[in-house]
């Protein structure tokens, strides 16, 4: 997945202070509550609205970011974080943000994204194989999401950023059907 240049600019912003030696806020915990805020706006396409109009001054603006933080119970970094995107009027990006930042923080702490495409759904323990498997492949820990795919036969196809590894049934087919059709 792809992120904008200003979202991956303020998940990197974010990242800087929540990962900085002697931050009060855990990164996880950060993205959580970037997330709980993100839910509170689409729950309220008026409360998004009200923010990102520039017929509500920005002071009003400020006020309900605080307010709403209040009642989430946000940490005074992730408020301050986004009354800055209030002060910028970024906060209708805050889900290409929180997304920005979940990968951002992936990185910093050294997990890979591995998409995972399987022909059925994989158990706990073929999942915590595939998983040590790709971790041994790459050398890092692998945070991995998983899908179903009705036109695999069988097998799964994990993409970890460019690189693709092909273990189903279709790919192995095709392997074989190309290395026939050279030897011909």
């Amino acid at each position: 997945m792809t992120h904008s240049a200003v979202a991956t600019r303020y998940a990197n912003a974010l990242a800087d202070v929540v990962t900085a030696g002697g931050s009060a806020l855990p990164p996880r915990q950060a993205l959580a509550e970037l997330r709980a805020f993100q839910a509170a706006l689409a729950e309220s396409p008026e409360l998004l609205n009200a923010l990102i109009t520039p017929a509500v001054p920005m002071a009003r603006k400020r006020a309900v970011v605080t307010r709403i933080a209040g009642m989430l119970e946000l940490s005074q970094i992730s408020r301050n974080f986004l009354q800055v995107l209030i002060d910028h009027r970024r906060i209708a990006g805050i889900a290409g943000i929180a997304d920005a930042f979940e990968v951002v923080l992936d990185e910093r702490l050294g997990f890979a994204r591995a998409e995972v495409i399987s022909a059925a759904e994989l158990s706990e323990a073929q999942r915590s194989v595939l998983a040590a498997e790709l971790e041994r492949l790459t050398g890092k820990r692998i945070r991995a999401h998983y899908a179903l795919d009705g036109s695999l036969i069988g097998g799964v196809v994990a993409r970890i950023g460019s690189t693709v590894y092909d273990g189903s049934v279709r790919g192995q087919l095709q392997s074989i059907g190309r290395r026939l059709s050279a030897e011909t």
